[in-house]
């Protein structure tokens, strides 16, 4: 497979100024050659010139530019063709290639190449894939990061300092006659533990900031007829859900993408939760419960036209359940006479607004509590398999900790041979062919 020259358009499909075709293996520059005869090719100097097809038919006038290995993204030969936009011209230099040799690219080969020959670790391939999606200013940051190997800085240090304890551990094993320097083991299981706790904060920020990179989850709930839809149409700037005096109209969640400053959410209108009357009903209540407990930011909605009741009283109890999320509290129908009278809401700072009329306040709001979230410069895990490997890390750090203790230290080895094996597969796992095809895979075609 390394050894086949491989091709795939690199830009998104549809109408632009400039298509990409990416081509990169041992034989790029032969294939290249046939497709823009009259290029020079010096290395990293852009040709205008002329590109033809299989049947030596002129096919555009552009740019090709090439990249001489070991000077390149994957580490090969590379040659890009920087054609006019649109579908047509781009499949048929993508065509013109694989008959003179190339093979299609499959989906993340190129970054698999890129990883497999050295140029970059699992960390910034992954950050790399995640880059083009990111959600937000402050993903990109993080990314950028990741790209120039901050993560990858990390799990060295950690690798190295496991590596120092277990060497230490092995000479001991090695002359187990002589009695340990209780100090030096108290200062080991010391450094062990600040490790492992420093390892568990990293873990618990990511998953707190899992949105910068997934876009955020953003929950409204409260009782029916409250105005929840209302509220959604409005932040949308169109009407996408239903609205009604009658109330359960809303009888399951609906998602919807909305940019709030610099972040764009994913903003979920949840059923009425009240005690339903029927079947279909209580799953969208239950669904409305799910919502709220893999949200980001909670909107709890009061309507202030209506005195206070115990329906009202059941938001306010999931509020005090949900106590670790971002919980914004708002009184809509402002424009209405007031009559609700709230009961110790006070720690959630509420705020009156119409979701028909005035409502910016909620969306200024909402937007400080989202950047408040981005604002950490710690470092960040961008995937549940980093997050996964740091934890499992973590877990035979803390299992060393005992056999260390007793002086067992052949046990103790064991435990940190494992968690350098979990921290490691962040930037190099052990080759495992199926695992790699799956993870690049998952990444856009061409990249």
């Amino acid at each position: 497979m390394m050894s086949e020259t491989i091709v795939a358009i690199a830009t998104a499909s549809g109408v632009s100024s400039i298509s990409i075709i990416r081509l990169s293996g041992k034989e790029a520059l032969s294939i290249a050659r046939h497709i823009a005869p009259q290029a020079s090719f010096r290395p990293r100097y852009s040709d205008l010139t002329s590109l033809y097809n299989a049947s030596s038919v002129l096919i555009d006038h552009a740019l090709v530019v090439y990249f001489q290995n070991p000077h390149s993204f994957t580490g090969e030969d590379i040659v890009e063709f920087q054609c006019h936009g649109g579908i047509v011209v781009a499949e048929e230099i993508l065509d013109a290639a694989i008959h003179h040799g190339a093979r299609l690219a499959e989906p993340g080969e190129f970054s698999k190449r890129a990883f497999l020959n050295g140029k970059i670790d699992l960390s910034e391939a992954e950050a790399i894939a995640k880059l083009i999606e990111a959600k937000s200013v402050d993903a990109a940051k993080i990314l950028a990061r990741q790209l120039k190997g901050e993560l990858g800085r990390f799990v060295e240090e950690s690798r190295e300092a496991l590596l120092k304890a277990l060497a230490y551990s092995e000479v001991m094993i090695d002359y187990a006659e002589d009695e340990m320097p209780e100090d030096i083991l108290l200062q080991l299981s010391g450094q062990l533990g600040s490790m492992a706790e420093a390892m568990t904060d990293i873990v618990e920020s990511s998953r707190r900031r899992r949105g910068l990179i997934e876009g955020f989850r953003v929950a409204i709930i409260g009782k029916p007829n409250v105005g929840k839809s209302s509220l959604l149409n409005a932040l949308l700037s169109y009407d996408r859900a239903i609205v009604s005096d009658m109330a359960g109209t809303t009888r399951d969640t609906i998602e919807e993408q909305v940019r709030i400053g610099s972040h764009v959410i994913r903003l979920i209108d949840t059923a009425g939760i009240r005690e339903a009357n029927d079947q279909i009903e209580r799953i969208g209540v239950e669904r409305s419960m799910r919502s709220v407990a893999e949200s980001d930011v909670v909107i709890a909605l009061f309507d202030g036209s209506m005195p206070w009741d115990e329906e009202d009283q059941g938001i306010m109890d999931i509020l005090k359940a949900n106590q670790d999320k971002e919980c914004i509290v708002a009184v809509n129908k402002s424009d209405l006479e007031r009559v609700l009278v709230l009961p110790s809401l006070s720690a959630w700072n509420p705020m009156e607004i119409s979701a028909k009329q005035q409502f910016q306040n909620l969306t200024k709001a909402l937007q400080e509590r989202l950047d408040s979230i981005g604002e950490s410069d710690a470092l960040m895990l961008i995937s549940a398999r980093q997050i996964e490997a740091v934890e499992r890390c973590t877990e035979e750090i803390s299992l060393a900790q005992e056999p260390l203790k007793k002086e067992e230290l052949e046990f103790f080895s064991y435990h940190l041979q494992e968690a350098v094996k979990h921290i490691g597969t962040i930037t190099r796992p052990y080759d495992n062919e199926e695992i790699l095809d799956k993870m690049f895979g998952e990444f856009c075609l061409g990249k």
